[in-house]
C-alpha cells in the first residue's frame, strides 16, 4: 500500500547546506518512504529556500518515535522558555 502525506508551510528561520547558511522560508512535512533512513515509511522534513534553488534544502528523516519525540522536545523547550519570558513575541518583538 502507497501512503504519502504531504504539507507545505512558510517558515522564517535559517538552515546550514554544503554552501553555508541560507534563509528558510518553507518546510515541506511529509509521511512517505524514506530515500536513506532504514524505514518502510518515515516523518520526512525539507527546509527549503525555492528561490536559491536545490542547493538550498536541507532534509531529514525520521522514525515515528523520534519524530515524537523530537515534538515534544520542541515543546518543553518552548514552555521553558516562555516560563523564563525569553520569547521574542511575550517581549513585542
Amino acid at each position: 500500500m502507497c501512503t504519502y502525506i504531504a504539507e507545505k508551510i512558510e517558515i522564517e528561520g535559517s538552515g546550514k547546506g554544503r554552501e553555508g547558511w541560507f534563509k528558510i522560508e518553507q518546510v515541506a512535512v511529509s509521511y512517505d518512504h524514506p530515500f536513506d533512513a532504514p524505514y518502510e515509511h518515515a516523518l520526512n522534513l525539507d527546509f527549503i529556500n525555492e528561490a536559491m534553488g536545490p542547493g538550498a534544502r536541507v532534509a531529514v528523516e525520521l522514525s515515528e518515535a523520534a519524530a515524537r519525540k523530537l515534538v515534544a522536545t520542541i515543546q518543553s523547550v518552548l514552555a521553558q522558555a516562555a516560563a523564563g519570558n525569553h520569547l521574542d513575541s511575550q517581549r513585542g518583538e
